[in-house]
């Protein structure tokens, strides 16, 4: 049952603390982000909740199944729990950056960075588990596209 628990409250505070960011960056999102010069591969508004949701939800699992395996491998399950908490402060300070500042270049800069923790926390929890690792990789591909997006967005509104 503890093992469910700790899953359960992985995804409750990934869920829940990505949809608070999107609550304080909502304004924007409505406001200034419509102004922008945006390119041809950007996604319909619509689906952005949706993949984040999604995605909040997978790093949540992975984030608790990587946590019930504490008592067999403590060391790589505290390192990679470590990167997790990271590589999620940045991913909410994304959209503080982009949103909230309204500063595309500075989260640029940041989701570089972001995408280096990801990774990393993949590399991680790869040690402790594999499955945990997999459900990482959307993850990361989705940052992938939003890192070349949001690098589209500063160089076409410079």
């Amino acid at each position: 049952m503890q093992r469910i628990i700790r899953i359960m409250l992985m995804v409750a505070t990934t869920v829940f603390l990505g949809y608070l960011a999107g609550q304080i960056t909502q304004t924007s999102v409505d406001t200034w982000y419509p102004t922008l010069n945006k390119p041809v591969f950007t996604p319909p508004n619509w689906l952005f909740p949706v993949a984040w949701g999604l995605l909040y939800f997978m790093m949540g699992v992975a984030a608790g199944l990587v946590w019930n395996r504490i008592e067999m491998d403590e060391d790589d399950t505290k390192k990679g729990l470590r990167f997790f908490a990271i590589q999620f402060a940045l991913n909410l300070a994304w959209s503080f950056l982009f949103f909230y500042l309204k500063n595309p270049l500075l989260a640029f800069i940041e989701i570089i960075i972001l995408w280096l923790m990801i990774y990393e926390t993949y590399a991680q929890f790869r040690k402790v588990s594999k499955v945990a690792a997999l459900l990482m990789i959307p993850y990361l591909l989705w940052v992938s596209y939003a890192l070349v997006l949001n690098g589209s967005i500063w160089w076409m509104n410079r």
